[in-house]
């Protein structure tokens, strides 16, 4: 199944166009992917087109990443404000919501201020990390780096934080997608590394997301820690979490089969909310 790409923009961007990818009938429910930062909606491709088979499923590239335009001014809560004018742009006055990491905090606070979400799904937000380890994310992130041919930016292309369970064959086809072309004629990522400088926006109230979430835990990620996602779970109050094997924090492209599994039982069942106590759900080894 092929991706039709398309950029967009809407009145409140003020002229910036987004870029936007869709599988899948336009008819069915909407699905959108929300990438983490330093990445783009390229880290999906993997898994959209299965998701597609039962959604109209849609990624976005937030602003200062992939083939999203790259504006100079830099603002707090610049990516919750690329979500609104998505779902603007789409028309969708209900929508499910997967995200990724940052994409998984957009997310949570778009379900937190819109009623029209009724699914939601947050795979490995970082909450409960020790200090260091967000604090070496970050930094991997925010280094400025460019080479000088587009052969060894690709050869160079790495996901943050290291996924030693990432097949090649999916981090080569990923930074195929991942490279842009400077204004010096030098190779670079495309993300622009000054969004790691900003403070997060204010953490949304958790009691205010009423529709049913899974959260997504890399039974190895040190950016969620098993105490956590717990506590994350044990705040919202209609979630469940699925801990991964053999996953860290980018679980979706090193146990794909496992994560696309958690997302369509949570994604496909009928939306009856869990009941007042969390229940986890054991990912199949």
């Amino acid at each position: 199944m092929q991706a039709r790409p398309e950029r967009f923009s809407t009145p409140c961007l003020g002229g910036l166009r987004l870029h936007a990818a869709h599988w899948g009938r336009e008819e069915a429910s909407t699905l959108v992917l929300l990438h983490g930062g330093g990445a783009n909606l390229h880290w999906w491709d993997h898994l959209a087109p299965e998701l597609a088979r039962s959604f109209h499923v849609v990624a976005l590239d937030f602003r200062g990443h992939g083939d999203s335009d790259h504006p100079e001014e830099l603002q707090v809560g610049a990516f919750d404000r690329d979500l609104e004018a998505l779902q603007r742009h789409l028309g969708a006055p209900e929508l499910a919501l997967v995200g990724h990491s940052m994409g998984a905090h957009v997310a949570l606070r778009h379900a937190a201020a819109s009623p029209g979400v009724r699914k939601l799904v947050l795979v490995e937000p970082s909450v409960g990390a020790e200090r260091r380890e967000r604090r070496r994310s970050r930094l991997a992130l925010a280094a400025r780096r460019s080479y000088a041919t587009r052969a060894e930016a690709l050869a160079r292309y790495r996901f943050v934080p290291a996924t030693p369970g990432a097949p090649e064959k999916l981090r080569a086809a990923i930074a195929e997608h991942s490279i842009r072309r400077e204004a010096d004629g030098r190779f670079a990522f495309k993300f622009d590394p000054r969004w790691f400088g900003l403070p997060a926006p204010e953490a949304p109230r958790l009691s205010d997301i009423r529709c049913p979430c899974l959260v997504v835990r890399g039974a190895e990620s040190t950016l969620l820690p098993s105490a956590g996602a717990r506590e994350l779970v044990e705040q919202l109050p209609h979630a469940r979490l699925a801990e991964i094997p053999g996953g860290s924090h980018n679980v979706h492209l090193e146990e794909p089969d496992a994560v696309l599994e958690a997302l369509r039982v949570h994604l496909e069942a009928p939306a009856e909310l869990p009941g007042p106590h969390p229940t986890t759900l054991e990912a199949r080894e």
